[in-house]
């Protein structure tokens, strides 16, 4: 390829570039798309992007190992990365390993080979040190001068960009805990697990809306949502919430109004997730057949995102264990949802469970792995226990 043909292909490259980190702010993603055409831009064998946890005064990656993501970090100053956020000087190397600032352990946890580098610093608007451009192991040849300008060029496109994606990832994890701090109140007062519970719960929510069709965003919507489905349980006196008998038909009619408490309390909020929340609070114990509460919704009337939660909030109920049962198998779990398939559930929510069962069982036992716990792990069936007949969830 002559040199015209060269610069033409680069300046193609640029204007991808610019168009692809332009269009997402999810930083997630954004990062991933910048280390591939970064990659394929100057023809390395791979690229990392380095970002400030200025809090911890922490450099901070994603590595792929094996078939999982993992966050890798480390100190401020160390390793090539670090001592290029701290210096906010660029670093070309052709032999890693004789370089004293070069640290193996990145090397050692992935199992990679690192021959030559190529790091440039990532400034903020405010000059302040945001991270860090890394390429590794250009395919022909070393690094050169016009290699370090052009990772200058990408780097100086990317910054903004990456800055915005963390403000929105902030104000979105904060926004998020707000909501989860919301559903904790409630869930304090009714059960023990209340964390791991409204964690697992939500994540089966996002897969089974992803399975079934939704958007990326409709998915992450009521993953979010979905902890605030019992919000109105706050009204719920508690004689009649943490009764430990059989509830009376007076008592048992003012807990079914945790329903309406719920939406009351959210209806006509600003926030998207909160109507959402709304929704799926009102209408959660709403069954298929008609048979629910609080108002004998039936079908289809029932908003979508109600009867996933219902699947997703009765399968984590019966696999965890509870003062009044103890833990069902996940195959019970399953059968009895089945069971209620066209009656209680919603029947294409029960299809997309039984065929995303195995990412959500999965999903179940990284929760209790983050958490220590350890529901689930013990034979319960829905015949040999003692409080087989209480219903699973109210």
């Amino acid at each position: 390829m002559g040199r015209r043909q060269e610069l033409e292909k680069r300046q193609t490259l640029l204007s991808r570039f610019g168009r692809l980190v332009a269009t997402e702010n999810r930083l997630d993603a954004l990062l991933t798309i910048i280390a591939e055409e970064v990659r394929n831009i100057l023809d390395v064998d791979r690229c990392s992007v380095f970002l400030v946890d200025a809090y911890k005064g922490e450099l901070w990656t994603k590595v792929a190992l094996g078939m999982e993501e993992k966050i890798l970090r480390m100190p401020l100053g160390q390793g090539i990365a670090g001592f290029v956020a701290k210096t906010g000087s660029a670093v070309n190397i052709r032999d890693a390993y004789r370089d004293t600032r070069f640290t193996q352990d990145l090397d050692r946890v992935t199992g990679y080979q690192t021959r030559s580098v190529l790091a440039v610093p990532l400034k903020g608007r405010d000059s302040k040190a945001l991270g860090v451009f890394e390429v590794l192991n250009k395919n022909k040849g070393s690094f050169t001068d016009e290699d370090e300008g052009l990772l200058r060029i990408l780097a100086t496109m990317a910054a903004s960009f990456i800055e915005n994606a963390t403000l929105y990832d902030d104000l979105r994890r904060s926004h998020l805990e707000t909501i989860y701090r919301m559903a904790l109140v409630a869930e304090f007062r009714d059960q023990a697990d209340t964390g791991q519970h409204l964690r697992r719960m939500s994540r089966f929510c996002g897969i089974l809306a992803s399975a079934m069709g939704m958007s990326y965003q409709e998915s992450e919507d009521i993953r979010y949502a979905s902890p605030l489905h019992d919000i109105g349980k706050v009204a719920i006196p508690d004689a009649i919430l943490r009764k430990p008998d059989k509830l009376s038909p007076e008592e048992y009619e003012e807990m079914k109004r945790h329903t309406i408490y719920g939406s009351q309390m959210l209806v006509n909020a600003e926030s998207r997730l909160l109507r959402l929340a709304a929704r799926i609070a009102v209408s959660h114990h709403e069954n298929y057949d008609g048979t629910g509460y609080p108002y004998a919704l039936k079908g289809e009337g029932i908003p979508i995102e109600a009867r996933i939660v219902a699947v997703a909030d009765v399968f984590d109920a019966l696999v965890s264990k509870r003062v009044y049962k103890g833990a069902w198998t996940h195959a019970d779990a399953l059968a009895y949802i089945k069971a209620e398939s066209g009656k209680r559930f919603d029947p294409l929510s029960v299809e997309k469970l039984s065929e995303c069962f195995a990412d959500v069982v999965t999903s179940m036992e990284e929760e209790n792995r983050r958490s220590g716990g350890d529901e689930g792990g013990f034979s319960f069936s829905p015949q040999n226990g003692r409080f087989a007949d209480r219903p699973p969830h109210i």
